[in-house]
C-alpha cells in the first residue's frame, strides 16, 4: 500500500504533518476528516520530492482577475444547479489566457477522474493558496460549495482591488524616483568629475560642499562598479536572511514598531485574519481549526507567533476576544467586535464586518500616504539637484569675482 505525506489542522488548532498508508489521496483526506482534522495538503510520499522540483514551474498560472473570474463563475454555475463537471466544461471556454484554460482543463480532467474539487486544485502545486483549498474543502464537507466560492470571490476581489489601487498609485512616484535618482547618479559619476581638473587649475578657494561633491563623484566614477557589486551581494544576503524564520520574525517585530508603517501593517494583517476566520467559521470550520489555518495566512511572523498562545487559551475554554486581547497586539476594536459577536452568537458575521472596517481604514491610509508621497519626493529631489548645482556654481562665481 502506498504511503502519503499529509499536513492538516487538528481540532485543537495545531498544524500537524505525518505519513499515512492508504489506497489513495482521497482515502487519506477521508481519514483525516474522520479524525476531526482539516486537511491542508496530501501527496504521494515517494513522489513529493520529485514534484516539488517542478512546482516552481507550475506555480501561480491563475491569479488576479482570472482567479476572481474563475471563482465567481464557478460559484454562479454551481448555484444554478449545474454539476461540477458540467460547470468546469463551461468555464473552459471563458478564461481569456491560454495558461488559465490549461489550469481549468487539468482541474476538469482530475474531477472527471473521480477527484474532489479541492484535491484537483491542490494538485496545481501552489496555483491556489492553502486558504483557497481549505475553504473549498470545507464547502464540500458542508454541502455549500457554491456559497463558499461566492465568499471566496468576494475575498479575492477585495484583495485584488486594494493591491491594484496601491500599484496604480505608485506608478508615477516610482518613475519620478528612479528618473531623478538616475539623473543624480549621472551627474555625480560623469558630469561632476569633469570639473575636478578645472577647479584645480583655477587657484580659487573651493567650498567644502564642492570638495565633498567632487570626492563623491570621483569615487563613483572610479569605483562605481564595486558599489554595484556590493549592493547585489547585500541584496542576496538580505534575501537569505529573510528566509530564516528567526530573522524574519525579528524584522517583522521591528516593522510593527515603526511609527508610520507599523500601524498600517497591523491593520492589513488584522483585516486578513478577521476575514479568514469569519469565512472559515461561516463554512462550518471549527474555531480551533480556523485559527490553525488563519495563522498561516497572517503575513507578519510576529503576529502569527502571537496566535499560538491564543489557540492554547481558546483550547482551554477562554473566549476568542479575551485571548486576542491578552496575547496579541491586534487592535482593541477588533477584540471588542469579536466579543460582541460571541455574545450575540454571530461571531462569523461580526468578524467579516470588522474585516470590512479595517479594509476601509487601510485603503484610506494608503491613499493619504500616496497623495503625500509625490510632493515630498519632488521637494527632496529638487533640494538635491539644487545642492549639486550650487556646489558647481560657487567656485565659478568666486572665479568671476576674482577676475572682475
Amino acid at each position: 500500500m502506498p504511503a502519503f505525506h499529509y499536513k492538516a489542522v487538528t481540532p485543537a488548532g495545531e498544524v500537524v504533518e505525518g505519513r499515512m498508508d492508504a489506497a489513495s489521496v482521497e482515502d487519506v483526506i477521508a481519514r483525516l476528516h474522520e479524525q476531526g482534522n482539516v486537511p491542508l495538503a496530501a501527496d504521494d510520499a515517494d513522489s513529493a520530492a520529485g514534484r516539488s522540483l517542478f512546482a516552481r514551474w507550475q506555480r501561480a498560472p491563475l491569479g488576479g482577475a482570472a482567479l476572481v473570474q474563475f471563482t465567481q463563475q464557478l460559484g454562479t454555475l454551481l448555484g444554478a444547479g449545474l454539476p461540477l463537471d458540467r460547470s468546469l466544461q463551461l468555464l473552459l471556454e471563458m478564461p481569456e489566457g491560454e495558461r488559465a484554460r490549461n489550469v481549468v482543463s487539468r482541474v476538469r480532467e482530475r474531477v472527471r477522474g473521480g477527484a474532489s474539487l479541492s484535491r484537483a486544485l491542490e494538485e496545481e502545486h501552489g496555483a491556489f493558496s492553502r486558504l483557497y483549498v481549505s475553504m473549498v474543502r470545507a464547502g464540500e464537507a458542508g454541502g455549500a460549495l457554491d456559497e463558499t466560492l461566492k465568499r471566496l470571490a468576494d475575498y479575492l476581489e477585495r484583495a485584488r482591488s486594494l493591491r491594484e489601487s496601491v500599484i496604480g498609485a505608485l506608478v508615477y512616484p516610482a518613475f519620478l524616483l528612479f528618473g531623478v535618482l538616475g539623473s543624480l547618479i549621472l551627474l555625480l559619476a560623469f558630469v561632476v568629475p569633469q570639473f575636478v581638473p578645472i577647479f584645480a587649475d583655477m587657484n580659487v578657494p573651493v567650498p567644502f560642499i564642492t570638495r565633498m561633491l567632487m570626492a563623491i563623484g570621483s569615487f563613483l566614477h572610479d569605483w562605481g562598479w564595486i558599489v554595484l557589486v556590493l549592493l547585489i551581494f547585500g541584496a542576496l544576503y538580505l534575501r537569505m536572511r529573510w528566509r530564516e524564520p528567526a530573522a524574519r520574525r525579528a524584522l517583522d517585530a521591528h516593522l510593527l514598531r515603526v511609527k508610520v508603517f507599523g500601524p498600517l501593517l497591523l491593520k492589513v494583517d488584522t483585516a486578513r485574519l478577521l476575514r479568514t476566520l469569519g469565512s472559515l467559521l461561516k463554512n462550518g470550520v471549527p474555531l480551533l481549526s480556523a485559527l490553525g489555518i488563519a495563522r498561516q495566512v497572517v503575513a507578519n511572523r510576529e503576529l502569527a507567533a502571537q496566535l499560538e498562545p491564543v489557540t492554547e487559551s481558546v483550547k482551554g475554554g477562554e473566549a476568542l476576544s479575551r485571548a486576542l486581547a491578552a496575547h496579541t497586539a491586534f487592535p482593541k476594536l477588533a477584540t471588542q467586535i469579536a466579543q460582541v459577536g460571541e455574545e450575540s452568537g454571530t461571531l462569523d458575521t461580526m468578524l467579516l464586518r470588522a474585516a470590512d472596517t479595517y479594509d476601509g481604514q487601510v485603503k484610506s491610509a494608503i491613499d493619504k500616504m500616496l497623495a503625500a508621497l509625490v510632493p515630498v519626493l519632488t521637494i527632496v529631489m529638487a533640494v538635491l539637484v539644487a545642492g549639486i548645482m550650487l556646489a558647481i556654481l560657487l567656485p565659478l562665481l568666486s572665479l568671476t569675482g576674482n577676475i572682475q
